[in-house]
């Protein structure tokens, strides 16, 4: 990648805390003015690197640089990022102002920058009426705005994000989360935010690292990573899917042909490499016949069909329906130990259900069908 388009560049970084290894060994870019999320379990190493970056921690390994400058050497207040706590650490006795304008003042700006800047970020955060009032006379969601006012007030170069969500409750998530990716197109700046929830990284991420024990499984889209996943661990972890144990009978191309345990067959696409960061895939040229893995397949990709006397695709009985308003969630019973979940969104057309014991036909969406190795 150009290093003019690269805000942040990690090369080879690991982090290591006695024993214990947070970071094995990671190198990517994260593109200038570009919403970037690591997402991943928790203790899968996320916060630790967005400390490395922030300057908080030291790497043990390799180089971290900012537009091409390495960090290694800078303290956290020269380096030029801010950082956005989960608990948003504003000072309870200064009101939303005084609050913003604290870095600015610490870093030596005049009284009429301090003013003008002040009343240009709390225009940006719509929190006009409320500029003199303190943290305690604020909700959730507006606390929040102060926080991300006061950390873009000196216009760093990457805002850092940890979780800054995590302490609201589900509607005002959902509202802060549009508001969020709107701030980072508005502002221009890098956006680099660390989350363990994966709707929150499909709805605002321009690119998604999926983490997990330390490593990097994926980075890509949300939609590369949702419906182009490179392993198990990511497919899994992204969203709901089906897996199912299979062998790899035929190669072709860019698919394979595969025996399910089940002892059905069933063509399927191979987890490609569509991110020139993505680490830990599997390229079909590697797959050979014989290989074992898993299917993939996720549930609003299946379609429930009548069996026709000349199919060859999946049967099954169905199983229990579950209505969840907006979509029905059925199970289907390939075999005894193979159970697949299927949605399908509820429509006037679309209203009548097949019943319990039934067997039925499963319809595969083209694509859809992935092949996990191992």
């Amino acid at each position: 990648m150009d290093e003019i388009n690269t805000a942040i560049s990690i090369r080879d970084v690991k982090k290591r805390f006695g024993d214990f290894i947070a970071i094995s060994g990671m190198s990517f870019n994260i593109r200038d003015n570009e919403f970037f999320t690591l997402l991943g379990p928790s203790g899968c190493g996320k916060t630790t690197l967005l400390r490395m970056i922030a300057g908080f921690e030291n790497t043990s390994a390799g180089e971290i640089h900012l537009y091409g400058q390495p960090l290694e050497n800078l303290t956290p207040n020269e380096r030029p990022v801010n950082t956005v706590f989960q608990s948003y650490a504003l000072f309870p006795h200064m009101n939303v102002a005084k609050n913003i304008g604290f870095g600015l003042h610490m870093l030596g700006w005049s009284k009429a920058e301090i003013q003008e800047r002040v009343e240009q970020m709390i225009k940006t955060v719509e929190l006009h009426e409320f500029a003199h009032r303190k943290p305690a006379q604020l909700s959730g969601g507006q606390q929040q705005r102060v926080a991300l006012a006061r950390a873009m007030a000196p216009k760093p170069k990457v805002l850092l994000l940890d979780e800054p969500l995590s302490a609201l409750d589900l509607k005002l998530r959902q509202q802060m989360r549009a508001e969020l990716k709107a701030l980072q197109k508005t502002t221009g700046i890098t956006f680099i935010f660390v989350t363990h929830d994966q709707e929150e990284a499909l709805t605002m991420s321009d690119r998604i690292a999926v983490m997990s024990a330390g490593e990097v499984q994926q980075i890509g889209t949300p939609t590369e990573v949702y419906e182009q996943p490179a392993n198990r661990f990511v497919a899994e972890f992204i969203g709901k899917t089906n897996l199912i144990e299979a062998t790899v009978t035929e190669v072709q191309n860019d698919s394979v042909v595969c025996k399910l345990v089940t002892g059905q067959t069933i063509n399927a696409v191979t987890a490609q490499n569509h991110s020139e960061d993505s680490s830990g895939v599997s390229p079909s040229a590697n797959i050979i016949a014989g290989a074992q893995g898993h299917i993939s397949l996720r549930p609003e990709q299946l379609s429930i069909t009548e069996v026709s006397s000349s199919s060859s695709g999946l049967q099954g009985t169905l199983g229990e329906a579950m209505y969840l308003g907006t979509d029905t969630q059925f199970d289907v019973n390939l075999s005894d130990n193979v159970c697949l979940t299927v949605r399908r969104q509820n429509s006037v057309e679309n209203s009548n259900l097949p019943e319990f014991g039934e067997v039925v036909e499963l319809s595969v969406a083209q694509g859809a069908a992935r092949f996990l190795a191992g």
